[in-house]
């Protein structure tokens, strides 16, 4: 995309990048913050939609690169990041696979991703690609 993006810098019009890896001339840039996951939910992986959206309604009907907005998203953004740490306990192969099989026995029909948050809320580490193979392997799914 780095093509389209200094392309979309170099029209001199209105453009917002959410994320990115740099500074891209021309495209006003709002880098990722995962210490807004906890007030915007969901996982890192879509963190900069939901950043996009949060700043679509910071900006109250201003253009989206306005000082106005920029200012309200700064001082929404300090007064509500807060650093993820966690300190949860890895888990070897087998010992997930015991969780998925004794939670699926106890609410048959769970999903995969309730199963791996009920994992992760009690204090438990587990990757979520990680989690999906062992969950499809254990459920017998392909």
């Amino acid at each position: 995309m780095e093509e389209e993006l200094l392309t979309l810098g170099g029209l001199g019009a209105e453009a917002l990048l959410i994320g990115g890896l740099r500074e891209v001339p021309g495209v006003h840039r709002v880098r990722s913050d995962a210490g807004l996951r906890h007030a915007l939910g969901g996982t890192l992986t879509s963190l900069n939609v939901r950043m996009a959206a949060s700043w679509l309604e910071h900006s109250k009907g201003d253009t989206l690169t306005s000082s106005a907005t920029q200012k309200a998203w700064n001082e929404w953004a300090a007064a509500t990041t807060k650093p993820g740490q966690y300190n949860r306990e890895p888990l070897s192969d087998e010992d997930v696979i015991v969780f998925i099989k004794r939670e699926t026995a106890k609410l048959p029909g769970v999903s995969r991703s309730r199963l791996l948050r009920a994992l992760r809320d009690d204090g438990k580490a587990c990757e979520q690609s990680r989690f999906a193979n062992l969950y499809k392997k254990t459920m017998g799914e392909r």
